[in-house]
């Protein structure tokens, strides 16, 4: 994947003015897509990744501390129905995490 692949929320955002649209023809589009609002997916945020072998695996205990594949302060790959559409970071809401997304993945539909 190329750099020019990815959109940056910044960059989209200093476009300048959207476009402007039919109002009509945008109701029509929302109602069509009323149909697929209320289907659930599976939204997944992935700090990092390690390789390991089985037997290293069964000797990890408590407090053992498994290396990922990521830098501190590194963006993370949000996955939406195990597809890559977006990097972010982690932030904190209430006593909860959270991901903040930075940049859009385009992928292309084969």
């Amino acid at each position: 994947m190329s750099p020019t692949d990815n959109l940056d929320l910044d960059d989209l955002e200093a476009n300048g003015p959207e476009p402007s649209y039919d109002p009509a023809q945008m109701q029509h589009v929302a109602r069509e897509l009323e149909a697929i609002y209320d289907i659930p997916v599976q939204i997944s945020a992935v700090l990092g990744k390690s390789t390991m072998q089985v037997n290293q695996l069964l000797k990890l205990g408590r407090g053992a501390v498994v290396e990922l594949d990521r830098k501190v302060g590194e963006a993370i790959d949000i996955y939406v129905n195990n597809r890559l559409v977006a990097r972010g970071e982690v932030v904190v809401v209430e006593d909860r995490l959270g991901v903040t997304m930075t940049e859009i993945i385009k992928s292309d539909r084969s």
